[in-house]
């Protein structure tokens, strides 16, 4: 069925000379599935001790229990790993907000504005997969160039919209003018980021809760 000559031994050697184009196809896609799977595991595994990390500062500034506010915030962790979109998952946010002691107006006001101007975990999802992207590459890194890059991209994620793929598509000029990407590393970079883009936001939104808890403490103090 694939061409193969049955009188000889088959050996993998012998069958990657006579089939060395599906041969290596095969070899590209497992790599492929091999890297997307690690890069999974290492969302799930950094991105998700993110959610307990900023609970327990918010806990610790806001004076409240960090076990109940990260329990609070599960479904909007939740929501936000489907929708893979701050802004889609507003009202579950708020909602669950409001339970962790915000004052409503406060929160009302918090939340829709972190869901446009911090996108943390799209931030960090960004440099990581561009920095990987470029090792891949053997594009020379620079750290001042770097530093740079991570600095223009923290002011262009205020003006990235809260929808899926929002924050790469704002950042594609910088990757481009910066870090030097040309159409296949900007493609490359979409479908990295689209790819593993749940936990990114599931991390804005567990930060959006825990910033309304540290704002109503510190506007409570005054």
């Amino acid at each position: 069925l694939l061409g193969v000559n049955m009188s000889k031994p088959m050996t993998v050697a012998r069958y990657a000379r006579e089939h060395r184009g599906w041969f290596y196809g095969c070899l590209l896609l497992f790599a492929l599935v091999a890297f997307f799977c690690l890069k999974a595991i290492y969302d799930m595994t950094v991105y998700g001790a993110k959610a307990p990390l900023y609970a327990f500062i918010a806990g610790m500034v806001g004076k409240k229990n960090p076990l109940r506010l990260f329990r609070n915030m599960l479904p909007a962790y939740m929501t936000a790993l489907g929708t893979q979109s701050s802004a889609a998952t507003i009202p579950v946010t708020l909602e669950q907000t409001i339970r962790n002691g915000v004052r409503p107006d406060l929160a009302g006001f918090v939340i829709p504005l972190c869901a446009t101007i911090h996108l943390s975990g799209s931030t960090m999802k960004i440099v990581a997969c561009s920095m990987a992207i470029m090792l891949m590459s053997g594009m020379e890194i620079n750290f001042a160039q770097f530093a740079g890059f991570i600095m223009m991209l923290g002011i262009a994620m205020v003006a990235a919209p809260g929808v899926p793929g929002g924050a790469i598509m704002a950042a594609l000029g910088l990757l481009q003018s910066m870090l030097g990407f040309d159409e296949t590393a900007q493609g490359l970079m979409i479908a990295l980021y689209i790819a593993m883009d749940s936990f990114g936001t599931a991390t804005n939104v567990t930060g959006d809760g825990a910033i309304a808890v540290i704002v109503d403490r510190i506007n409570s103090g005054k």
